[in-house]
């Protein structure tokens, strides 16, 4: 199945319609569809545009993403995995940092729990496509990972009292709740 066939086919389940239903709010044949699904065709000019609208999908975006991510090169997804293993250290470090360090003072943890809401805030706005387990997957694994170090290392109470686990919550919520975040603003 070609990557715009597997979109269409992906988006109409989703969106809870039959082939027969889409092919009515689309205006073509179900004929056309089927042999679309099956990729026995490839949709073009207007017959796309109006499988798009029926989807409620971006047509020049169906096309220019026509690459599935998993034909990127090896060390592209190499590249990639170190930087999202990076910004989890770098996330841990700072929300670390500004709570749990000894020097921590309330303007510091106050600055903690800013951070924790405003940069995963950064993060759904600039990956509105993803949804939230995978965002909070790629994005908030090393919060996970931090909390469970702590756990172990110091114990509930002082990363709780510190601030800390509040923080690491906060910024998993606001990972896997984005979405909603971002459409209420709309």
């Amino acid at each position: 199945m070609n990557w715009i066939a597997k979109k269409i086919s992906e988006t109409r389940k989703i969106k809870g319609l039959t082939q027969e239903e889409l092919a009515d709010q689309a205006k073509i044949n179900l004929r056309t569809i089927q042999r679309i699904e099956n990729s026995e065709s490839e949709p073009r000019g207007k017959t796309l545009n109006l499988i798009c609208e029926a989807l409620e999908i971006d047509s020049k975006e169906l096309i220019l993403n026509e690459k599935p991510f998993s034909e990127k090169s090896i060390g592209t997804k190499i590249v990639n995995g170190l930087f999202l293993l990076a910004l989890n250290l770098v996330l841990m470090g700072i929300i670390g940092f500004l709570t749990l360090d000894s020097n921590a003072n309330m303007n510091s943890v106050f600055g903690g729990y800013l951070l924790s809401v405003f940069l995963p805030f950064f993060i759904v706005v600039m990956s509105k496509k993803m949804s939230g387990i995978e965002r909070m997957l790629k994005f908030g694994f090393g919060y996970i990972a931090y909390f469970l170090i702590i756990m172990i290392t110091h114990g509930f109470p002082r990363g709780f009292i510190s601030g800390l686990f509040p923080c690491l919550l906060i910024s998993l919520s606001v990972l896997y709740f984005g979405n909603e975040l971002i459409k209420n603003r709309k």
